[in-house]
């Protein structure tokens, strides 16, 4: 039964736990799978047949919260406006609540009354968003960060105002020592207005700052999202007209002219021009197109006039498919983040009763209710986990993004893991390793030929054939097209070139073509040479003799042998995979320094090979970029397609590189490795801190202003963390 998927903008969502708990509302529905990721402010939503999106708004309404499918959801930043307004308001209005309460020879006649009003603004205005979520919460039985943070604060505001009204602490004359220090007087009680006050606004602050964050760290995203061309120039019956892009069907002939956006996927028609396609791959050099070759919707064309056959519109773009694949992957959640899930949900009401177990030992021990109660609130704001929420999403959003940047496609966050484990990788030969295309290498004459001779008449001859080694040889050579063309399959062409009968092909069958007795020795002796380095070698000859040969190969990228290279570094062992003969695929192996080789191998065979390396407990990642390499890469632990590959491949692979390039594999390993020891080292903190926090504030070491600060830095510290994936740089 085939299922939907939507995605959805949750807002209202205040820290992880709320993330957790909408989860679970959504799992519970019968045939619902559902994942809420807090730093996204989204839910993934897969669900059967019979269920209407309508279905899962009003679960998430009814858990306290809102939602509306991303396509309806605006993109604004007025989250983070309202986030700054409210802290620099409290923020002004805190900081003398806290310099009256910290420095005694600044407390003048009724200084607690001053105090009193400030607080009250900062504390109902200021700490609103706090106070709301929690009162949503407990509206539907739940208890989140909110929860604490709300409590905390207003159990320091209303002692203090019991404290001035009943406590004797609203007299004149009242003074207070360092509000820094948690000290009992046993007479009159202190006042905590600068917890009440400052509190709100460090959480402002981690609030604000976390919201910009989340912002910068989907601008990647939303870059790619904002990449397509708004209109085209389509061509009907030779007249030009603008159309919105999302007109545009299968098969329709476009114009783009130099500066423009190519408006979709296509096959140029006609023109020649170099195309930038920087912002998708990372390729800072444009790539020269002409006739016949494929173009990428939302690349500019640098410099000639193309005409383009649409092959691909909307959702089937690579631009459509790129941008989903990137938005997957931060919705989803790595195994690690499902741990810190499962330790939020039970935080909260953990935390709480570890407040009243200090306030009632506290009281018992000294009976000194001031010092029992202060200890109480440092625990309640101290254990908020915002950290612990922030940790994995948001180190997935910068990975990702910054991966999307480089032209590296991470399908899911459970890809990490499989990055940091592999060990072995399989890589194929053509496309990957190689270029894929063949290229004309070298003419070589015989004894008395002239070598422009020997190259036009073999130009001439292949030109009207398809054959990927014929092309390489007509390519870049002007030519008189044969008349009367055969080929004769697997052995070679013939026709006639300006009168004269020509034949090329295998080098004995071109002698025998021709009427030749033999390949003359010195010509035999370089052709040998050549196939002694795995290049296709193919003879050329005319009126009784072989005249010359061609050497034509599938050329090593520059970059595959300092790739393999650094795959090594990396902890891998390069296995070179190819269904080309053995001597080709050991020359290619010897050029880019893989020793181990398997040449002759068929698609089915691809995957037993991988599955024996497995079975010796090898953890193995596949690069591939064709059909044939599908099913491997299924099979494989890792699986990483090259962007220009098929579909099949594509589909197939857990990591897809926009850029034909093997060192953004390395690149892909390395961006993923990174992102994993990033999440992990935020989850450390996030762990320790509540740790080593909690018990310092249950035993009355903590003043409660400074663990609001504390908790806010900690969120802070995870966010920043993160921020630094930004600053990855390719090794290319």
């Amino acid at each position: 039964m085939s299922t939907s998927s939507v995605e959805l903008a949750v807002s209202g969502m205040t820290c992880a736990t709320c993330a957790s708990r909408i989860e679970r509302k959504l799992n519970k529905m019968p045939g619902v799978t559902a994942t809420v990721n807090y730093a996204t402010e989204s839910a993934h939503v897969d669900y059967d047949p019979g269920i209407e999106v309508s279905d899962l708004l009003r679960t998430i309404e009814q858990t306290g919260y809102s939602a509306s499918p991303v396509a309806d959801a605006a993109v604004d930043s007025r989250e983070v406006d309202s986030l700054r307004r409210r802290f620099w308001v409290s923020f002004a209005l805190a900081l003398p609540v806290v310099l009256l309460a910290m420095i005694p020879p600044l407390q003048f006649t009724g200084w607690q009354w001053v105090s009193l009003a400030l607080a009250t603004v900062v504390v109902g205005w200021g700490a609103w968003p706090f106070h709301r979520a929690a009162a949503l919460n407990a509206r539907h039985g739940a208890a989140t960060m909110d929860t604490l943070v709300s409590l905390g604060v207003l159990a320091a505001y209303f002692w203090s105002l019991w404290a001035l009204v009943f406590g004797g602490a609203g007299s004149l004359g009242y003074t207070m020592t360092d509000g820094m220090a948690m000290q009992s007087h046993g007479g009159t009680p202190d006042i905590y207005f600068e917890v009440a006050a400052a509190v709100p606004v460090f959480l402002l602050a981690g609030r604000w700052f976390e919201a910009r964050a989340k912002r910068n760290s989907t601008q990647a995203l939303r870059a790619l999202a904002n990449l397509a061309a708004p209109d085209a120039a389509v061509v009907v019956d030779g007249v030009e007209t603008r159309v919105p892009i999302a007109q545009l069907r299968v098969g329709d002939l476009f114009v783009v002219r130099p500066g423009e956006r190519i408006a979709t996927d296509g096959v140029v028609e006609a023109g020649d021009s170099a195309v930038d396609t920087s912002l998708l791959t990372g390729e800072a050099v444009p790539v020269e197109v002409g006739e016949g070759d494929a173009v990428t919707g939302a690349t500019v064309n640098v410099d000639g006039t193309l005409t383009v056959r649409a092959t691909r519109v909307g959702a089937d773009t690579h631009l459509a498919h790129i941008t989903r694949l990137v938005s997957e992957a931060q919705s989803g959640k790595a195994p690690v983040q499902r741990l810190a899930d499962r330790v939020a949900a039970v935080f909260v009401p953990i935390v709480l009763v570890i407040a009243v177990v200090t306030l009632a030992a506290w009281i018992l021990i000294t009976g000194d209710v001031e010092w029992a109660f202060t200890a109480a609130v440092a625990v309640l704001i101290i254990a908020c986990p915002c950290a612990l929420g922030l940790a994995t999403p948001t180190a997935l959003l910068v990975g990702t993004g910054r991966g999307a940047q480089l032209g590296i496609l991470i399908r899911g966050p459970e890809i990490l893991e499989d990055t940091r484990r592999v060990d072995t990788i399989v890589l194929d030969k053509t496309g990957t390793v190689t270029t894929g295309r063949m290229t004309l290498l070298e003419v070589i004459a015989a004894d008395g030929e002239d070598p422009v001779v020997v190259g036009f008449m073999a130009a001439s001859v292949e030109s009207p054939s398809e054959h990927p080694i014929a092309r390489a040889i007509a390519s870049g050579i002007d030519v008189t097209p044969a008349v009367d063309f055969r080929n004769e399959r697997g052995l070679g062409v013939r026709g006639i070139v300006e009168g004269v009968e020509v034949a090329a092909g295998r080098p004995r069958w071109v002698a025998d073509a021709v009427g030749a007795t033999a390949v003359p020795a010195g010509l035999q002796e370089r052709i040998d040479a050549a196939e002694e380095t795995g290049a296709t070698v193919v003879a050329v000859g005319w009126a009784g003799a072989v005249r010359g040969a061609l050497v034509v190969s599938d050329t090593v990228r520059t970059t595959s042998r300092p790739a393999i290279e650094l795959l090594r570094d990396l902890g891998l062992e390069p296995v070179l995979v190819t269904g080309d003969n053995p001597r080709t695929a050991r020359a290619v192996g010897d050029e880019v320094g893989i020793s181990r080789v398997h040449a002759g191998v068929l698609p089915a065979e691809k995957v037993g090979i991988v599955q024996d390396l497995q079975s010796q407990g090898r953890v193995v990642a596949v690069v591939g970029d064709g059909v044939n390499d599908a099913a491997a890469l299924a099979q494989a632990d890792l699986g990483i397609a090259m962007g220009t590959g098929t579909d099949a491949a594509i589909e197939a692979s857990d990591l897809t590189l926009v850029r034909p390039d093997l060192l953004t594999a390395v690149d892909a390993i390395r961006l993923s490795r990174r992102t994993l020891r990033t999440i992990k080292g935020n989850l450390f903190w996030a762990f320790a801190y509540n740790v080593a926090m909690i018990p310092l504030a249950a035993f009355g070491l903590l003043n409660p202003m400074l663990a609001g600060a504390a908790m806010a830095l900690s969120s802070v510290f995870v966010v920043g963390n993160s921020l630094l994936l930004r600053r990855f740089r390719p090794s290319s």
